[in-house]
């Protein structure tokens, strides 16, 4: 981890990944539909200021991303992010793949929910793991279990905003969590052509969504097709 800290090599290997993606866009989306947040009455995103009527700005996207290597080969990341969405967090859920094998066989137990990690990042820092148990006793049985951890409820520190941290490191000369000009160039060329393809082709029917959901059916359609679904929590 020492070595990965320096002379930013956390940001090299970061640049190695993004520069060979493999992509699938899945979703497209614009938020026009007026709702309802935490009871503040939200304009639709066609009537606001500056913004004209037939506007086909995106406010969603949902899209399903490969790393084309042999260590990430067939592991699927999916991508949420909105405006007008229920709340503000950014998340991390690394959901592991099912044992190949029935660990309990010959009992009652006919399949096993995947064990997940997520990584609160903002706006409550955190650590969330998800995983069976068996249940005490002589009958076979699984029960989910759910272990939190908290900066808050340990440290008892208030997280800092995130401009805060930025202004300090900037102080500090510490750029670690700053974006080098070869990472934006780099993510840029995994978009871009996305982009390029909506411009060319809009879609037939524009799949909106009304303001304080989580977006439209078609990103949640998306995960059915595999099999999974968004973690919301």
């Amino acid at each position: 981890m020492k070595w990965a800290m320096q002379k930013g090599q956390l940001k090299n290997i970061w640049i190695k990944y993004i520069k060979f993606p493999g992509r699938e866009v899945c979703s497209r989306n614009s938020d026009n539909v007026s709702g309802e947040v935490k009871g503040n009455k939200l304009l639709n995103y066609r009537e606001e200021q500056m913004v004209a009527p037939d506007s086909k700005t995106e406010t969603f996207v949902a899209m399903k991303l490969f790393i084309d290597n042999w260590r990430w080969a067939d592991v699927p990341f999916y991508l949420r992010t909105g405006k007008a969405l229920p709340k503000r967090a950014t998340q991390i859920a690394i959901q592991f793949k099912r044992a190949p094998f029935m660990l309990f066989r010959k009992t009652a137990v006919e399949k096993l929910v995947p064990n997940r990690l997520v990584l609160h990042l903002q706006p409550d820092e955190g650590i969330s793991l998800s995983f069976g148990a068996k249940v005490p006793g002589p009958v076979v049985q699984i029960g989910d279990v759910n272990m939190n951890f908290n900066y808050t409820d340990y440290f008892n520190a208030t997280p800092q905003t995130g401009y805060e941290r930025l202004l300090y490191d900037c102080m500090l000369g510490d750029a670690t969590l700053f974006q080098r000009s070869d990472m934006v160039e780099a993510a840029w060329h995994v978009v871009a052509p996305i982009l390029d393809v909506w411009e060319a082709l809009p879609p037939r029917r524009f799949p909106n969504y009304a303001a304080g959901t989580w977006g439209p059916q078609e990103s949640d359609e998306m995960l059915v097709k595999d099999h999974r679904h968004w973690v919301t929590a």
